[in-house]
């Protein structure tokens, strides 16, 4: 037969609870921080909205229909356009990444308009094949806006459409894989680097096996290489399975240097096992340093890195928040090194960056661990 509850007991026992979850802050981390966090995220740093995309606009004379046709670009919400005075300088923006796109205004714009068979080329970063086919609509929009307000003007219209010729660069394709595998290929290298090394100082703690490395001659430096060598092994073993995937299993194009896609990745390896020392070192705690890492190294890099979403659709303060996750850089060294090639101006700031984060993260894990109890 079943006693009556006693309310004094469980009283008791929900006071002794509380106290342990006011004793144990990744309790109130899980329960409060997490979910806080999680919402700001989602709500803030999402966002599907393609708008002010930059461009390039490559414009002959300056004749009435070309200066009103830019203008179309300037008032639209989606775009926000810069002239430029030849191709190749728009080419230049568009390898560096500055720009998303560029369209030609030829010479005889305004004569074959009057003729009625104008014609435009707008070339389109197709890295992200969702991106530019939004792009291309959005263009075909500002430009019917464009003869919208003629006719309203009561000014000679062409009859039917302008005839806008796109052309996609780095996924002539328009395969959504070149886009998606090697933000992938980020999310695995994050996995490896920075969720396995995290439990790997706070699990010696638990099993109190710490104490007795710290007795033995064995100095804390040594201690972080011994346990970083055999990940980044491990992590170079994943790596070399990601890029024979990429390129025999998903059928992404290497257009760059095998060697400064291996290099960059190093880096990146490097910085995930400085993330995950780090937090171990610091948590000696198993759940807590896998929890933390999750937060700060995965769901970072999942979200706000360019992997899935643009960063410049997102709002100023995430935008900047971004600038802090190594996450982001070995987004813009891989897609620039897979579908672009070797683009010096934007390999050599991404890749500096990650260095500089990787010895910062060393020697702050070199000094959290010191042979002390």
């Amino acid at each position: 037969m079943s006693q009556a509850i006693s309310r004094v007991r469980l009283w008791a026992l929900i006071r002794k609870e509380v106290r342990q979850i006011v004793r144990d802050p990744s309790s109130i981390a899980l329960g409060v921080v997490l979910p806080l966090i999680l919402i700001l995220l989602f709500g803030f740093g999402l966002s599907l909205d393609v708008k002010n995309v930059p461009i390039a606009v490559v414009s002959g004379p300056q004749t009435p229909e070309a200066s009103e046709l830019y203008a179309s670009f300037q008032l639209s919400p989606y775009f926000s356009p810069r002239v430029v005075h030849s191709v190749p300088e728009a080419e230049q923006l568009l390898l560096g990444d500055k720009i998303d796109g560029f369209l030609r205004i030829p010479d005889d714009f305004s004569s074959r308009y009057a003729a009625g068979n104008a014609q435009l080329l707008l070339i389109v970063n197709g890295r992200d094949a969702n991106r530019a086919r939004i792009i291309e609509a959005y263009a075909q929009g500002a430009i019917g806006a464009w003869q919208g307000r003629l006719a309203a003007e009561g000014r000679p219209v062409q009859a039917g459409p302008v005839n806008l010729q796109s052309r996609l660069w780095f996924n002539a394709a328009n395969d959504s894989r070149y886009f998606l595998v090697p933000g992938l290929i980020v999310l695995v290298m994050t996995l490896i680097g920075a969720l396995l090394t995290s439990m790997v100082v706070a699990r010696e703690w638990e099993r109190g096996t710490m104490e007795a490395l710290l007795v033995t001659p064995v100095r804390a430096g040594e201690i972080l290489l011994g346990k970083t060598i055999p990940y980044f092994l491990l992590g170079m073993i994943g790596l070399t399975l990601c890029i024979l995937a990429a390129r025999f299993l998903f059928h992404v194009p290497i257009r760059g240097s095998l060697v400064v896609l291996v290099g960059v990745s190093v880096l990146y390896v490097l910085v995930a096992l400085g993330v995950g020392l780090l937090i171990s070192s610091a948590t000696k705690n198993q759940l807590v340093a896998s929890q933390l890492t999750m937060l700060v190294t995965f769901m970072p890099a999942f979200m706000l890195s360019g992997f899935l979403f643009d960063l410049r659709s997102t709002p100023a303060a995430v935008r900047a928040i971004t600038y802090l996750l190594p996450a982001r850089y070995y987004v813009a060294l891989l897609q620039t090194v897979f579908l672009a090639g070797d683009i010096w101006s934007v390999i050599v700031p991404n890749a500096a960056v990650l260095m500089l984060m990787a010895g910062l993260l060393f020697f702050l894990s070199r000094a959290v661990n010191r042979k002390t109890l």
